[in-house]
């Protein structure tokens, strides 16, 4: 499998294991348009040394949708009974209009074996196992790489309103651990699972796939890039579905991983962030 990976040396070409150094940063090759970025992915052939990964992401932000599947709608709707605001994402998930938010600078993405974050003022956090789309400038999907949107139930389900801070804080984003190029990955459908290990044994594992999604990513690149321009590119987590029971919350110490098939696999212990609660 050819695969686009960032280390602290740069950016390189993986190809089963063997890298080559690529000579430019994601966001040279996402300004290009698809085949030139290809071109210059397959032209990749400098000497590359064996770093740890980082997050697979430069200069990109990281944008997020929600309510893209049916488990989800469901999940907001359990988290936010009490509220009285429960219709809200019926509507969400059948209007023409998606939900799309902002989710992270490039700075605060954490990569593969980086610890997400469970914000301390809250008490009902989750994962979110999401197949995340890296776009070009024009709108063209590149590729794929494994998401994981952190979220917090309990601030979410509190207000709508809040969705900034259940959704958009340190830790909350996790990416990788590579990109892999559309002409190698296809269009998908991909299967999604997601587990949930404490004090090593699984405490909580659910999958699902992307078959199930309720609008095309197509549809939500749309969307997105309506009235927003990305030069360097963007990616698009695609939202979740597979969201656990009201009776599950992560705790610090727990490690999630996330397997998109064809895509990778992204495993992350879980730490808390910020003050209060």
């Amino acid at each position: 499998m050819t695969r686009l990976v960032r280390t602290h040396d740069g950016w390189a070409v993986d190809r089963d294991g063997r890298r080559s150094a690529l000579g430019a940063s994601l966001g040279d090759l996402l300004a290009l348009p698809l085949s030139e970025a290809r071109a210059r992915c397959e032209a990749a052939d400098g000497p590359a040394a064996e770093a740890p990964l980082r997050a697979p992401v430069d200069v990109q932000e990281v944008w997020a949708a929600g309510v893209t599947y049916q488990r989800s709608r469901e999940g907001r709707r359990e988290e936010s009974e009490h509220a009285g605001h429960a219709g809200l994402y019926d509507h969400v998930y059948n209007a023409d209009r998606p939900e799309v938010f902002f989710k992270a600078t490039a700075g605060r993405v954490v990569g593969d074996g980086e610890p997400v974050g469970i914000r301390a003022d809250s008490g009902w956090d989750v994962p979110e196992a999401e197949l995340g789309l890296v776009v070009n400038a024009a709108g063209e999907v590149f590729g794929y790489t494994v998401g994981n949107d952190m979220s917090s139930r309990s601030i979410e389900g509190e207000n709508p309103l809040y969705l900034p801070q259940a959704k958009v804080y340190t830790r909350s984003c996790a990416l990788g651990p590579a990109i892999v190029p559309v002409w190698e990955a296809g269009p998908g459908p991909f299967p999604v699972a997601v587990r949930v290990e404490r004090a090593g044994a699984e405490v909580w594992a659910a999958e699902t796939s992307t078959a199930r999604l309720a609008r095309t990513p197509a549809d939500l690149i749309s969307w997105l890039t309506r009235a927003l321009d990305f030069p360097a590119g963007v990616v698009l987590l695609t939202g979740t579905g597979v969201v656990p029971d009201r009776d599950f919350t992560l705790r610090a110490g727990d490690v999630v991983t996330i397997d998109v098939a064809g895509v990778g696999t992204l495993r992350n212990p879980v730490t808390v962030v910020g003050t209060g609660g």
